[in-house]
């Protein structure tokens, strides 16, 4: 493994609560930075980027999780990718972009909980060589929000955030879209040094 991490921004659409008896239909990734220990080193989110759409693996569907991301089951029957050809793809570009950079992929996400939930049972169902972020390689950018806010996890909304750590770009339900905008986020959270705060606030007070 490399000295670095380099961190891989991801956000999943899917067609309900759970992987197995529902799908995820469509995921991006996006290559955000690296941080050595000491420094961490931004780059633009746009740049190196994976998306995917993918064939539904059940006929059960939530219609609310369909409306959110506007994906057409129909269409993706026909059109998406076969889940493990994806993810094995998915797969070898997150380690290629660790490997050009000499470094560790770590996956963010906001919330981690649901992305992490899909990518891993599919990759682990799908693919021979399973994720390559391991069982445990990612960082929860709502967690970091909420230790660095001094704030509890239920007040750590995106729309509870100061405007200044939001990207400018729009949430469009796009995964790749999303994934994007979620790594300008992180990059403003790894800036960002906190709100003002009495020594008797916050964590281990």
């Amino acid at each position: 493994m490399g000295k670095r991490e380099a961190y891989i921004s991801v956000d999943v659409e899917a067609d309900g609560p759970i992987p197995g008896p529902y799908s995820m239909l469509s995921f991006g990734m996006s290559v955000c930075g690296t941080f050595d220990g000491v420094e961490f080193r931004p780059v633009d989110p746009a740049e190196t980027t994976f998306y995917a759409e993918l064939k539904p693996i059940s006929d059960d569907y939530v219609p609310e999780a369909l409306g959110i991301s506007g994906l057409d089951r129909g269409r993706l029957a026909v059109e998406g990718r076969e889940p493990g050809e994806a993810m094995s793809a998915a797969a070898g570009w997150v380690r290629a972009a660790a490997a050009s950079a000499d470094a560790t992929a770590v996956l963010v996400a906001y919330p981690l909980g649901f992305d992490w939930m899909f990518l891993y049972w599919y990759w682990t169902r799908f693919t021979e060589t399973g994720s390559p972020f391991g069982h445990s390689r990612h960082l929860d950018l709502k967690s970091m929000y909420a230790t660095k806010a001094g704030t509890p996890i239920s007040r750590s909304t995106k729309r509870q955030m100061p405007s200044e750590l939001l990207s400018d770009r729009p949430h469009t339900h796009n995964a790749l879209d999303d994934a994007v905008e979620q790594a300008e986020l992180f990059h403003n959270l790894v800036r960002w040094a906190g709100p003002p705060r009495r020594p008797s606030e916050g964590f281990g007070e």
